[in-house]
């Protein structure tokens, strides 16, 4: 008997809790991604259902799921997936790195995104309210690394606890418009700075 829709498939059930849990990584778990790949279209059906849609970039090898903007017309269902509240820092530090790779695509040649720790802190010391205790700064630079670590935006290199790997997936949640408004808070920030240091 030929198989349908609504029969299920063995392989239905990880993929999708491997994507409810958060981002599948091609890299992470081939036989998973290649069972999103076979399997898609009956996924989207399945998420669409509690009002959430597949985000899938085979090129790169990442995919995760999003809340589903509500038609015209339709109800909006509560949120499956909620937002979450950055802190500033954490804010900045993903646009520090999306501005990287921007960089990194422009200048061509290597795709990977590699950072080292220190090379972080030269990134944020700018931003940074003068006089700041240099190993409590460090120490903190560490909580944010973590916490975007957690958010899959990047990893630390097997092996090499203090190299960090920007993850491509950044691109998709980090877009034009969310630059653009954070670059305003970013002046304002600046000014604030620059008032500290003005009444030193």
């Amino acid at each position: 008997m030929p198989q349908t829709d609504t029969t299920p498939h063995p392989s239905l059930s990880p993929v999708l809790i491997g994507l409810l849990k958060g981002v599948v990584y091609r890299e992470n778990d081939a036989a998973l991604w290649q069972a999103l790949l076979s399997l898609q279209a009956r996924v989207r059906d399945y998420v669409s259902v509690v009002g959430l849609e597949l985000m899938l970039d085979e090129a790169e090898g990442y995919a995760w799921l999003r809340n589903r903007p509500a038609a015209e017309g339709e109800t909006e269902l509560p949120r499956l997936i909620a937002k979450r509240p950055l802190s500033f820092p954490v804010s900045l530090l993903l646009a520090l790195f999306r501005k990287k790779l921007v960089e990194l695509d422009a200048a061509g040649g290597e795709t990977r995104l590699i950072l080292s720790r220190d090379d972080i802190v030269e990134m944020l010391r700018v931003f940074l309210p003068p006089n700041a205790n240099e190993a409590r700064m460090v120490d903190q630079i560490d909580t944010h690394i973590n916490k975007i670590a957690e958010m899959g935006f990047i990893r630390r290199l097997r092996g090499q606890e203090h190299q960090i790997e920007v993850r491509r997936i950044l691109q998709a949640f980090v877009d034009a418009q969310w630059l653009t408004e954070f670059d305003r808070r970013l002046d304002d920030y600046r000014a604030y700075l620059n008032t500290e240091k003005t009444n030193d």
